[in-house]
């Protein structure tokens, strides 16, 4: 578990690194400039990738456009530790994704049911996200992603290999990876909840909901103290079901990032 951070620059990067995260996402706008800005979001300069990645010793993360394996080729050549293929920028491929296995670097892909989950997974990602709403600071879409995926995984426990077998036509989801889920009760790879996450209290309820760790993105950078923000979020993630910590960490944090509903 632990929490990933959106950041913009090296100085963003070190606080995150202080602040506790286990690794950084590098991009050009949080998902909230994204979101006002419009037009067409892409990979980040590998100039800022580059910076980034200097100034901190926890992983980094870079996202690609959903199907742009040209900017996923970029990204691995430049060395940094995880792929993310993001909805949060502007898709270059309607229909595909990208093939991940034809790659040697790990990706994160987002999902918003337990069929999309394993579609991914099946092309070779290394990493699910629930998607919720990014930019917006309102948690109420990542809450209804991850209780989709949970609700599903539950669902298929008792399911006999014929009903397996129909739920894997229905989804598209490669059978043998549902029959795992079936068997283990939770995904074959870590899933991080994603999009809204404004609090500590934000991060603490996806963790009790079943995520192994959550990514905040706009929700430290466009809040009154980032780095008090920052370490606050990452002490509910670890002390998710004390709510003694949780309390005391949110605090005088300052004003959340405005949300949108």
């Amino acid at each position: 578990g632990g929490v990933i951070m959106d950041v913009v620059n090296a100085e963003q990067a070190k606080i995150a690194e202080e602040a506790g995260a286990v690794a950084v996402m590098a991009l050009e706008r949080v998902p909230a400039d994204i979101r006002s800005a419009g037009g067409v979001a892409r990979m980040a300069d590998p100039k800022i990738i580059k910076e980034i990645m200097k100034e901190v010793t926890i992983p980094v993360m870079a996202k690609a456009r959903i199907g742009h394996f040209v900017e996923a080729r970029v990204l691995e050549a430049l060395g940094v530790d995880y792929i993310d293929e993001s909805e949060v920028l502007t898709p270059a491929d309607e229909n595909y994704h990208i093939d991940k296995l034809n790659f040697k670097v790990p990706f994160v892909c987002g999902a918003r049911n337990l069929g999309e989950a394993l579609r991914r997974i099946g092309e070779g990602a290394a990493m699910i996200r629930t998607k919720g709403e990014p930019g917006t600071g309102n948690i109420v879409e990542a809450v209804r992603h991850m209780r989709q995926v949970m609700d599903e995984i539950r669902r298929l426990k008792n399911m006999p290999k014929e009903e397996l077998m129909t739920k894997a036509k229905e989804s598209g989801a490669p059978f043998e990876l549902l029959q795992v889920v079936a068997q283990k009760g939770r995904l074959p790879v870590v899933n991080f909840a994603a999009g809204g996450i404004a609090t500590p209290a934000d991060a603490a309820l996806m963790m009790q909901l079943g995520a192994d760790g959550v990514f905040v993105g706009s929700g430290i950078f466009k809040s009154d103290d980032p780095k008090i923000r920052a370490r606050a979020i990452v002490e509910a993630t670890t002390h998710y079901d004390n709510p003694k910590i949780i309390a005391q960490v949110s605090e005088g944090l300052g004003e959340a990032m405005k949300g949108i509903e």
